[in-house]
């Protein structure tokens, strides 16, 4: 959100709050772009993602196919463009630790390693926000004014 620079300078001297809003930029990016593709294929194929849901036996195969593909392409608009950022990012980490725990638990981590990286991605971006190239920060500061 709204970042008052706090003059802090990182050993590069460049001034650390603008190393961080431009890190989350740069995997708000990422993580956007991943989950946008992941949910449309998701969203234009449902019916392989019920049928595969249901196979590894998740509850209500239909509606959580459903529930998945949004999340997954809505929630990866707002993180990439930093709209409300906590909640999608949340929700997109619980969507990665149920994809762990049902598809990749107790095989070698080459094999779940992309999908650790977004949980934790997900999760880093939950708590630390958006920062200031978002439309977040936007909102923040048109209520300033």
């Amino acid at each position: 959100m709204n970042n008052m620079s706090s003059g802090r300078q990182s050993l590069d001297n460049v001034p650390t709050d603008e190393n961080r809003d431009i890190a989350l930029l740069l995997l708000r990016i990422g993580v956007g772009v991943i989950f946008i593709v992941a949910g449309w294929g998701k969203l234009t194929g449902i019916e392989g993602v019920q049928d595969f849901f249901g196979n590894i036996g998740i509850p209500l195969p239909g509606l959580m196919a459903w529930i998945v593909a949004i999340v997954e392409f809505a929630g990866g608009i707002m993180v990439l463009v930093g709209a409300y950022i906590r909640v999608p990012a949340i929700l997109l980490a619980i969507i990665m630790v149920v994809a762990i725990i049902t598809t990749k638990f107790g095989q070698e981590f080459s094999a779940y390693r992309l999908d650790l990286m977004l949980l934790l991605v997900s999760a880093a971006l939950a708590f630390m926000g958006s920062g200031k190239y978002s439309v977040d920060d936007l909102i923040a500061n048109m209520r300033d004014s």
